[in-house]
């Protein structure tokens, strides 16, 4: 996994700066129930997509486990954001109304820290409260272009965040899905230069930068037309999910009390 506390003053703007994070936060909000008071953004980042989250009465706090990310999120959310781990929240049982996690879980080791960072979503969330994620990220980067064509050669593990995968993690901690929605991701339309740059800096997890593979794909990278054009934007898809609500006093409990 790439250092996010080094990538942290590059993140914005290479990953499609203030236009991405407004279509990221809208498709979000659309899947918060209107009765949210409170939401916590797992994985914040640099707060871009937090900061927009915040308002209309809902009070957001961030939490995120790079030192450089949150240091840029605590500028834009002042006193909202904390350093923590999302496999071990630092939070109450049952603290927020909403949990999002946008952008996260396909960076993880495997299934089983997926599992647990859902696990945690839902140990903070609220009964009746909506977890929101994102879902197949890697597979929204397959745009059908004569970049993905050159990439093909590359392994490609089992995606952690498959749809069916993250709904059977919610599944074991009792939330049920709800809703879903799809965001353009703007400005992460690859170029074939791009592209070569992200092989050499370790962003493809399966291709280490200094062995032959990666040099066998930068040269097919290398050999496309129009090395500086972008190719389709990338679609993202958010799922969410709902905690049951609390169960109703039963007429006897109420008699008895």
């Amino acid at each position: 996994m790439l250092d996010y506390s080094r990538e942290a003053d590059r993140y914005d703007a290479s990953r499609g700066g203030e236009p991405r994070a407004d279509a990221a936060a809208t498709a979000v909000r659309d899947l918060l129930p209107p009765d949210a008071h409170t939401l916590l953004d797992v994985a914040c980042g640099t707060g871009l997509v937090t900061r927009r989250l915040a308002g209309a009465g809902l009070r957001v706090t961030g939490v995120d486990a790079a030192h450089n990310m949150t240091r840029m999120a605590s500028e834009r959310l002042p006193g909202s954001v904390v350093l923590g781990d999302s496999r071990q929240l630092p939070f109450l049982d049952a603290s927020f109304d909403a949990v999002t996690v946008v952008w996260l879980l396909h960076l993880l080791s495997g299934p089983e820290e997926a599992a647990a960072v859902v696990a945690e979503c839902a140990r903070v969330l609220r009964p009746g409260g909506v977890f929101v994620t994102t879902v197949d990220k890697a597979a929204a980067h397959d745009v059908g272009s004569d970049i993905d064509a050159a990439l093909a050669p590359r392994p490609v593990g089992p995606a952690v965040d498959r749809s069916q995968a993250v709904e059977a993690y919610a599944a074991a901690r009792g939330l049920t899905p709800v809703g879903d929605a799809w965001f353009r991701g703007h400005g992460q339309g690859r170029s074939p230069r791009s592209t070569i740059d992200d092989i050499n800096r370790g962003w493809f997890t399966r291709v280490p930068p200094d062995g032959p593979l990666a040099t066998r794909l930068a040269e097919s990278l290398a050999a496309l037309p129009d090395q500086e054009v972008p190719r389709p934007d990338p679609r993202f898809t958010l799922r969410s999910f709902r905690m049951p609500p609390a169960p109703r006093p039963t007429a006897f409990a109420e008699t008895a009390r």
